[in-house]
């Protein structure tokens, strides 16, 4: 699993393993809070939920956006934080019909110089963070059955850990553990899927 990053970096959407969402950085405290400026926007050019915590490693932070799932990189490191790279994995547009609360995102994970996130789609797709090369691309569901994944990924002992949604239709929930490098799943070298149902 290795250590736990330090609060200069925010590598998942839950900040640690705990979920605890917490920093003990201290530039913004109640004494200076009032005198907060807004020192960098960026508009996604999407109009629909945006619920991904941005990611920060490598002087980078990642943002995911909703459907259609683009993922952004900006430059922590340089002056106006201007953009690296973006991805778009084109994800298919009738899984819009089966996403029950809005087409929404939330959040990419980052381990060993990957980053890690899921499109509606039921596709998790794994990018080189300095580049934004897509390195391997499993899909894990079909949305003809209802099933869709706007969750963020949890990478845990190289592995990428994902699930469905797609209760409000009926759909029966599953985990997925992705090699996080190669994206296939245990078992199942040829035809990555589902390897845990609940």
């Amino acid at each position: 699993m290795g250590p736990a990053p330090g609060d200069a970096e925010w590598v998942r959407a839950g900040k640690d393993y705990a979920n605890t969402r917490f920093s003990n950085l201290a530039q913004v405290s109640a004494a200076n809070v009032a005198r907060l400026q807004q020192v960098f926007t960026f508009p996604t050019g999407l109009d629909r939920g945006h619920e991904a915590a941005p990611i920060i490693a490598e002087n980078t932070m990642f943002v995911v956006g909703p459907f259609p799932n683009p993922v952004f990189a900006f430059d922590l490191a340089q002056p106006g934080f201007a953009l690296k790279w973006k991805f778009e994995p084109n994800p298919h547009p009738s899984s819009q019909g089966v996403a029950c609360c809005d087409t929404v995102n939330r959040g990419a994970a980052y381990a060993d110089g990957r980053l890690f996130f899921n499109t509606l789609d039921n596709q998790t797709v794994a990018l080189d963070a300095k580049s934004g090369r897509e390195l391997w691309r499993t899909k894990l569901g079909e949305i003809k059955l209802g099933e869709s994944v706007t969750m963020a990924p949890l990478v845990v002992k190289g592995k990428v850990l994902v699930g469905n949604s797609g209760g409000e239709f009926g759909v029966r929930g599953w985990l997925t553990a992705l090699d996080a490098a190669t994206g296939q799943s245990p078992g199942a070298p040829t035809a990555p899927g589902p390897t845990a149902r609940c």
